[in-house]
């Protein structure tokens, strides 16, 4: 008998085989519902595993080349150590597990067990637009992502003010004024990097849900921005700023610039000078850096869109000051959760990796961050971050946007469904909820009925890369 005959016939007793190698799969893939159910162990109509595919199929084994394994939980969902596919695929047609989550491949066990457990070092590489997390054992790397976070927080957050602000001028029953009476919370931050922080700790929870760590380590890091700009900074230079003397920015952009319009040089003879954002202030803030002064009858044409001003923009200091922000509490906030916490540095993180010879990645540092050096690497999840709910405005027939979309629909951007044979990602409802527009696996996009489709798996803010 041939050796793909031999193939053929183990596959088509494999759960979840389907007849489309390498379309998804435990690498990479969520197998959900449909391997618990007889048609998906027993049959071939389920989705493609790829511990299935021929060798041809396999993803190749690079710097990172372990294959995935499969995380496996108690009957009472405790993470215990992860098993290989092969081991997994007996369990699951003997009855003795079910699959609870598809990304990453999860199972739980529906019968006692020891509950042997080894050590597991998680290392975190934090970061502001990306997160590396690596979970290393003895002997192999057991786990490892790179998340891709959300950087439009501070846009949507934008939005709802001037929402807001809008419907309070148009509803206007008398209310009783109270700015003179709000205070912030001890310890409060921007919304925009408390999200970021919550984003960390929300992340380290779900990887804690599927392996047993027993302790974590952080890279953290703090950043002199002064020294950045300044590099022969020191001393009471760090007090004697720009600004010294001034009684705010504007009067010192106005000095700096020598009260002189920046893109006529005074030609227009217009007396009135301004103080222009040159990022809009929304992301780019109100720093002298980027601000710059013109006369009102160049602001108005900027404004207006009929010139275009030949500034380079300065470069912003986002990532540098919410490590320098967070860096502490986010340790400090996962040891109140009762974790083993550990810190280190990114000059130590910087240095074991180059003498493991490792090339420069987010999952690299993590890693090395957990102490990892000759262990098997394991296969990374590539993950970007999401919007859960879709605050989006309702256009009418004339095409105008009147209000807010109230009626939040069971299915959310992000969501995995399941579309005849077809497993597709939401991209979002229209027709008031009648209609739901898809994307499958090759990007197509399908627009269908609502009843013609059924949940597989809620996003929940994450969604696993191709």
């Amino acid at each position: 008998m041939s050796t793909e005959v031999k193939r053929e016939k183990i596959n088509r007793h494999t759960p979840g085989y389907s007849t489309r190698p390498g379309l998804y799969g435990l690498n990479r893939s969520d197998t959900g519902a449909s391997l618990n159910s007889p048609e998906g162990r027993d049959s071939e109509t389920g989705l493609t595993t790829s511990f299935n595919s021929s060798d041809v199929d396999q993803p190749a084994k690079a710097e990172t080349g372990d294959s995935m394994l499969v995380y496996v939980l108690n009957k009472n969902s405790q993470p215990l150590m992860p098993c290989t596919s092969a081991k997994a695929r007996i369990i699951l047609k003997q009855g003795k597990a079910e699959v609870i989550a598809r990304k990453p491949f999860t199972i739980r066990l529906i019968y006692g067990s020891s509950g042997y457990r080894q050590s597991v070092t998680l290392g975190v590489d934090s970061g502001f637009t990306h997160i590396g997390v690596s979970a290393v054992a003895e002997k192999k790397e057991l786990y490892s992502s790179e998340v891709k976070l959300r950087t439009d927080i501070v846009k949507l957050n934008s939005e709802r003010r001037q929402y807001r602000r809008s419907r309070r001028n148009r509803k206007t029953w008398y209310r009783k004024a109270r700015f003179l009476n709000r205070k912030k919370p001890e310890g409060w931050i921007a919304p925009s990097i408390q999200h970021k922080l919550d984003s960390h700790i929300k992340l380290l929870e779900r990887v804690g849900k599927i392996l047993p760590i027993t302790r974590t380590v952080i890279g953290v890091a703090a950043f002199d921005i002064q020294k950045i700009k300044n590099p022969g900074i020191s001393g009471t230079g760090y007090q004697n700023g720009d600004q010294k003397g001034f009684w705010n920015v504007r009067e010192y952009v106005l000095y700096r610039d020598n009260h002189t319009c920046q893109n006529c040089k005074g030609k227009s003879k217009d007396p009135v000078l301004e103080v222009h954002h040159i990022i809009s202030r929304q992301t780019g803030g109100d720093s002298p850096d980027n601000l710059i002064t013109l006369c009102k009858t160049c602001h108005d044409k900027v404004s207006l869109g009929k010139i275009k001003l030949k500034v380079k923009p300065s470069k912003q200091f986002k990532a540098e000051t919410f490590m320098t922000m967070v860096r502490w509490r986010l340790v400090n906030e996962l040891r109140k959760d009762g974790h083993d916490i550990y810190h280190t540095y990114g000059y130590i993180t910087k240095g074991n990796r180059i003498e493991l010879g490792l090339s420069k990645s987010h999952t690299n540092d993590a890693f090395v961050i957990a102490g990892g050096n000759n262990q098997a690497r394991s296969i990374p999840y590539r993950i970007i971050q999401n919007r859960r709910n879709n605050r989006s405005l309702q256009i009418n027939r004339k095409g105008y946007k009147p209000s807010i979309r109230k009626q939040r629909y069971p299915l959310q951007p992000g969501d995995l469904v399941k579309s005849g044979n077809m497993l597709c990602t939401v991209k979002g409802v229209f027709s008031y909820g009648k209609q739901i527009r898809l994307k499958d696996i090759s990007g197509v996009t399908i627009n269908t009925r609502f009843e013609n489709v059924s949940l597989v798996k809620y996003g929940k803010g994450f969604r696993y890369a191709a």
